[in-house]
């Protein structure tokens, strides 16, 4: 949870991404994506098998919920293992995965 508060991806005031969510009192929207473990190195089927069984994913996100709602931060959620329609402004060229 700490380097995803303290990642530096928010521009600065020279516009170089040097602030962090804390610094610009940022807010989270969490919600669960499972096809994001999707292995897609061989075949014409996305595997899922490297996915935690939905149990221990739920119990995973809910951890990860807790933790940021602790942060003091604004966190809203989505529904575990729900179909949700989420819109976005995806604002710069940039996408990043963290890997904890």
């Amino acid at each position: 949870m700490e380097k995803v508060l303290a990642y530096r991806v928010f521009p600065d005031g020279q516009g170089k991404m040097n602030l962090s969510l804390r610094d610009v009192s940022g807010e989270l929207l969490i919600v669960s994506q499972f096809t994001i473990v999707a292995n897609t190195r061989k075949g014409l089927r996305p595997s899922f098998s490297e996915g935690a069984a939905p149990e221990r994913g739920e119990y995973l996100y809910e951890h990860f919920v807790n933790l940021a709602a602790a942060s003091g931060l604004k966190v809203a959620t989505g529904e575990f293992g729900a179909d949700m329609a989420v819109e976005l402004i995806n604002d710069g060229p940039v996408t990043y995965m963290l890997e904890v």
